[in-house]
């Protein structure tokens, strides 16, 4: 993972000193943030207006933690979910309203003008740095986002980097080891690494997952191989119970979006995707049921459809018994 210089992330932030030196006036400045051709994202810090506008929340989240990392008066780190934008990393449900500064001069944090102190040791490996910024590694950010997020969203963060390869469930769980198990707010960190699981792909993986396992669902395997008589690779499914005979697929825009084959329309991804699910279903005599983000949100009425199915799956293996 690397993230070019030139990504709005790393945008130039300007100070009033440099707007001054530059030819501006206190008058031009707010004649400029009035026009939005300036934009401040954090007092005494601006930055060009037409990136501020562009920018997602997670992009405003890595200029403003840059801002507060520069106007630092002691030496830190960006850590927690101010760590993530710098990593690459999914962002999904976090509460990006804090900046995340670790001190490492031993004196106690605190929290002042949107951004939030922490005191705490690094060991090796704990810091990396990304064009001149100083930021938590993969394997300390997991463990941190763990402290200040639901179990859920931590274990979307902790998936997204065991798939990258960023990081390991052994190398957490020894991280974790060696002091964090002793930070405050720790008590959901076996949790979310015990369900942590290197083969899920995304977000609404990972949101799916966690679904399963607390509505106490039969475990499935993730990512499961279905393959044609002859060996050849017909399909991944995202989830499956291959001794119940049922699979889950998510349907997100992504799939019909980001994966569309040259001179391919959405319609064409979206029958093409039918077709792949008859093939899965002719190979496996399986059945499948399909879920989308807005599913998520009702976890209780997904369960019941995939008990339904399973039952329905179950009668229909007795009745042709």
């Amino acid at each position: 993972m690397m993230i070019p210089p030139d990504d709005p992330r790393f945008t130039p932030i300007t100070t009033r000193k440099q707007l001054i030196a530059d030819g501006y006036t206190d008058h031009g400045i707010a004649a400029a943030l009035r026009a939005h051709a300036l934009e401040r994202p954090r007092r005494g810090s601006y930055v060009a207006g037409t990136v501020w506008a562009a920018a997602d929340e997670g992009v405003r989240h890595a200029i403003i933690a840059r801002a507060a990392y520069q106007q630092a008066r002691t030496r830190a780190v960006l850590t927690h979910v101010s760590a993530l934008p710098f990593l690459d990393a999914a962002m999904w449900g976090l509460d990006l309203s804090e900046v995340h500064l670790t001190r490492e001069d031993g004196k106690a944090g605190r929290r002042e003008a949107g951004v939030r102190q922490h005191c705490a040791k690094f060991t090796d490996g704990d810091v990396v740095t990304t064009h001149g910024i100083r930021h938590s590694s993969a394997s300390r950010a997991c463990l941190e986002v763990i402290t200040v997020a639901t179990v859920e969203v931590a274990l979307a963060v902790v998936d997204f980097f065991l798939h990258r390869g960023d990081t390991t469930v052994a190398q957490l769980k020894k991280r974790y080891a060696a002091g964090i198990e002793h930070w405050p707010n720790t008590l959901t960190a076996g949790l979310v690494l015990s369900l942590a699981d290197p083969r899920i792909e995304s977000v609404a993986e990972a949101r799916t997952s966690y679904l399963l396992w607390k509505q106490r669902l039969p475990t499935p395997v993730p990512q499961h191989e279905v393959r044609d008589r002859d060996g050849r690779l017909v399909a991944r499914l995202d989830f499956a119970w291959p001794e119940l005979g049922v699979w889950l697929e998510f349907d997100g825009k992504e799939k019909y979006l980001k994966h569309l084959r040259p001179g391919e329309t959405v319609t064409d991804a979206v029958l093409r995707e039918k077709r792949r699910e008859s093939d899965i279903a002719r190979l496996t005599g399986w059945r499948c049921l399909r879920i989308t983000w807005q599913d998520l949100e009702h976890p209780e009425r997904v369960a019941a459809m995939l008990r339904q199915l399973f039952a329905d799956v179950a009668a229909e293996r007795r009745a042709g018994a």
